[in-house]
């Protein structure tokens, strides 16, 4: 998959945690997963299998640890899709 642009991620992002996480408000690449969204681990979870999903990569584990805001979330995805398409 070519990597995909950061609206796409980010809509990715927004129908998830509506659908999966009932998070209602605004979603930007500003905003902290765990302070602002209030994603806990199994919402951490839940997000990463659904854009794991949707963009055919693996999220989960390595550099997780770094993901503080929804814009690290977005990099992180591109990053992830860049790699499957050299591979």
């Amino acid at each position: 998959m070519n990597e995909p642009s950061t609206a796409a991620v980010l809509t990715e992002i927004r129908a998830i945690a509506q659908a999966e996480l009932d998070h209602t408000g605004p979603l930007t690449e500003d905003d902290e997963l765990v302070a602002d969204l209030g994603i806990d681990s199994l919402g951490a979870i839940v997000l990463a299998v659904g854009l794991e999903n949707h963009f055919r990569v693996h999220l989960q584990e390595q550099g997780a640890g770094t993901l503080v805001t929804v814009g690290d979330l977005v990099r992180l995805v591109q990053q992830r899709c860049r790699e499957a398409a050299r591979s």
